[in-house]
């Protein structure tokens, strides 16, 4: 490994050694209540470092051509989402159940964050199944110290038995793509195959729809996309709060964008093939998430059946991206589908985090809030936490002038100018219509479930309710943050917006992204 490439990796390093010292020092000193704050030093560390490496992103670009990394915008976009997720989690798991085990359990989120990172900054197939399992191997050590129960023990077999289907199907995917391209490169495999599939006939061709549907299939587990979705609910159920939120948020961060990374960048010619499946997938699993939703009762579960609904929402955005790289239409040049789901899988990963976190404050020690009934009375009791989560509900509702309005303007607007294209321009164009359509109305769906959390909290007595406050300031601190970030990003959603668009397209053009840090760095060292 080149010291170049450290420099690179040096904010996913800080993280990991910030774990290590506390896996180590935690034996010698558990039940400390400060691992959760040395913890959140660490990350904040790697912030810092990550935001100062594009002064340097030039001379890194040219000496890692050949690496296995990706250099780019989109790496630095999901790695920064990344750490914001991570300190909020941080925070949230600062007061488990057994004080005895925060340093573990910190550490092993800090290890999950560093795995989601190495994700977002692959370019190469073994880089990134190493980063995908770097998140599923913590997240079983979590889900088993979260409640020491039979339930839990119950979601931890499930979701460690399903994972591992999903990453041998993911494998051997992965398989057929190096039988495409003979490396395990990204850059070198999106070359072979635009080579390979200009003769539709070829073996080469067969390989690459295999290796989408694979791919499609083992990353389908990951972001809870139907019909691999079966394992969600009942883990979610059986765990706690904030490891229900990290199940909800770190692997669906990663399979997007793994997803876009390979499906959408990598496997050119195999757009149709893509469309059929993203198409698809995207009305199964918006639709059964939100209609299935509305008969849970318990809180996890129903936010369960609310991140496989969001899931559908965002292979919204891949199908887009999809048609509109496939079509020579100039009306579509400007409509991206990777940028509308990177922005949604941020505003999304916002309200669901803060979501779980408050509800996690809710609790105590010795019990949950497990159904929406014992959310009964706490507008009440605990005014600013309930305010909290009447916004992430309105958010993930899509309600403006939240985020998560904006986030699904951009992803159906885009469905929408592809489907007024033309049948010409884009096959089954007329399609897209039906599934904006079709996302709106779920959207109308979602909102009846979310809404009664809203209603039981306000006009609800009090006298069955189950909460108490007693869930830690860190996870009353997390949601608080998370309502304010929701808040901030819908009033001014242009920021976030650009950073979004400039990652996707530095994702399909990095040679031009490189040439253009370049011009900047040499600007720079001129003054």
């Amino acid at each position: 490994m080149s010291s170049d490439t450290v420099s690179i990796l040096l904010p996913e390093l800080i993280v990991v050694l910030t774990a290590t010292f506390i896996y180590v020092a935690g034996a010698f000193l558990p039940g400390k209540k400060f691992w959760g704050a040395l913890a959140l030093v660490g990350v904040a560390a790697a912030g810092f470092v990550l935001a100062g490496q594009s002064e340097k992103a030039a001379a890194v670009v040219a000496a890692n051509e050949a690496g296995p990394l990706a250099v780019d915008l989109m790496g630095r976009y999901v790695r920064g989402l990344a750490l914001l997720v991570g300190a909020i989690f941080v925070l949230a798991a600062a007061r488990p159940q057994n004080e005895s085990l925060i340093p573990e359990y910190v550490g092993t989120v800090l290890m999950a964050v560093a795995g989601l990172m190495l994700v977002g900054g692959a370019r190469e197939l073994t880089l990134l199944f190493l980063g995908l399992e770097l998140i599923s191997i913590p997240t079983y050590i979590l889900l088993y110290l979260g409640r020491r129960d039979g339930a839990s023990a119950e979601s931890a077999a499930k979701y460690f038995f399903l994972s591992v289907l999903s990453s041998a199907i993911t494998l051997y995917g992965f398989s057929y793509l190096y039988g495409v391209g003979g490396s395990t490169r990204l850059d070198i495999i999106q070359a072979a195959m635009a080579k390979a599939l200009v003769t539709p006939a070829t073996t080469g061709a067969l390989f690459a729809q295999l290796a989408l549907v694979l791919v499609f299939a083992g990353l389908g587990f990951k972001i809870a996309a139907v019909p691999f979705h079966f394992y969600a609910p009942d883990v979610y159920q059986g765990t706690t709060h904030t490891n229900a939120g990290l199940l909800a948020v770190l692997p669906k961060i990663a399979g997007i964008a793994a997803l876009v990374r390979i499906a959408s960048i990598a496997m050119p010619g195999v757009e149709e093939t893509g469309l059929r499946v993203t198409m698809i997938l995207a009305l199964l699993t918006m639709t059964l998430g939100n209609v299935v939703a509305l008969w849970q009762d318990n809180i996890r579960r129903m936010l369960a059946y609310s991140s496989i609904a969001h899931a559908g929402y965002m292979l919204v955005g891949l199908a887009v991206d999809f048609a509109a790289h496939k079509s020579d239409d100039p009306a579509l040049q400007d409509v991206d589908g990777i940028g509308a789901a990177l922005f949604y899988v941020a505003v999304y990963s916002l309200a669901t985090a803060g979501s779980f976190a408050a509800f996690a404050y809710l609790g105590s020690r010795d019990k949950q809030v497990d159904t929406i009934d014992d959310l009964a009375g706490v507008g009440g009791k605990f005014p600013a936490v309930a305010l909290a989560i009447a916004v992430f509900m309105f958010s993930l509702t899509g309600l403006p002038p939240l985020a998560g309005f904006w986030g699904k303007f951009a992803l159906f607007s885009g469905a929408v100018k592809v489907g007024l294209a033309g049948a010409e321009s884009v096959k089954l164009s007329s399609w897209f219509i039906v599934l904006s359509i079709v996302g709106v109305l779920n959207a109308a769906v979602s909102a009846a479930y979310y809404l009664r959390i809203i209603g039981v909290m306000y006009f609800r007595e009090s006298s069955t309710s189950a909460a108490r406050g007693e869930g830690g300031s860190g996870a009353r601190l997390a949601a608080f943050s998370c309502a304010l970030l929701v808040i901030a990003v819908g009033l001014a959603p242009s920021r976030l917006s650009q950073d979004s668009q400039d990652a996707a397209t530095s994702a399909r053009a990095p040679a031009k992204v490189s040439a253009a840090v370049a011009a900047v760095a040499q600007v720079g060292d001129a003054r």
